[in-house]
């Protein structure tokens, strides 16, 4: 092979990896989807930042579904998670604000919370369906909040997180899961079993 081709090889490779979650750092067998099993409140900050911005808030009328991805999706995907997430200083909304919880669309600073409005908004504005981008909420590894958004795939539930450029499945994030918006309504919140990797709740699929 030339130093031409190889060249062109290496670059295609290196495409396609941006173009796919990764599962990167995991021993374990990862699961695709995280499972609901009832309704539950919303957060409070989500609850208010509806009653300032009820647009952002309304269901389309769409029939809830899992998208097939295609590598053109997942590099768009990939690159709005990376560009906002570069483009958002994280700052804390006591800072921001002079409050403990505000959620707003940021325009240079914010939280996760904030983040994840923004791609939701940025990727829904490129074709993305709304209902298979859900608001998230996790215990991280230190068992404290934090907001991620899901993309509810057809091959499962992967998150883009504002900590993270790579996404990863839902069970390869460390993370334990709590509860996302509503497929059908997103002013609808539902609980999430709480599963990890390699238990028997964790393999089935959402409903």
């Amino acid at each position: 092979m030339g130093k031409i081709a190889k060249e062109v090889a290496l670059l295609l490779g290196w495409l396609l990896t941006l173009a796919s979650p990764s599962f990167a750092g995991s021993s374990q067998k990862v699961f695709a989807f995280a499972r609901e099993y009832s309704e539950t409140l919303p957060p409070i900050g989500f609850v208010e930042f509806c009653q300032r911005s009820p647009k952002n808030c309304q269901p389309d009328g769409a029939r809830a579904r899992r998208i097939a991805m295609t590598g053109e999706k997942w590099l768009l995907v990939r690159m709005v998670n990376a560009f906002v997430n570069g483009a958002i200083a994280p700052v804390t909304d006591e800072t921001l604000y002079g409050t403990a919880e505000y959620w707003t669309i940021p325009t240079d600073a914010g939280d996760c919370e904030d983040v994840v409005l923004l791609k939701k908004k940025v990727l829904t504005s490129k074709g993305i369906p709304e209902e298979a981008l859900r608001i998230t909420v996790v215990l991280d590894e230190h068992g404290e909040g934090h907001a991620v958004l899901t993309l509810t795939a057809a091959a499962g539930d992967y998150i883009l997180d504002n900590r993270r450029n790579d996404i990863r499945s839902w069970g390869d994030t460390g993370y334990t899961m709590l509860k996302r918006q509503s497929a059908q309504d997103p002013r609808k919140w539902v609980s999430l079993e709480p599963a990890r990797p390699g238990s028997a709740i964790a393999g089935t699929a959402s409903k």
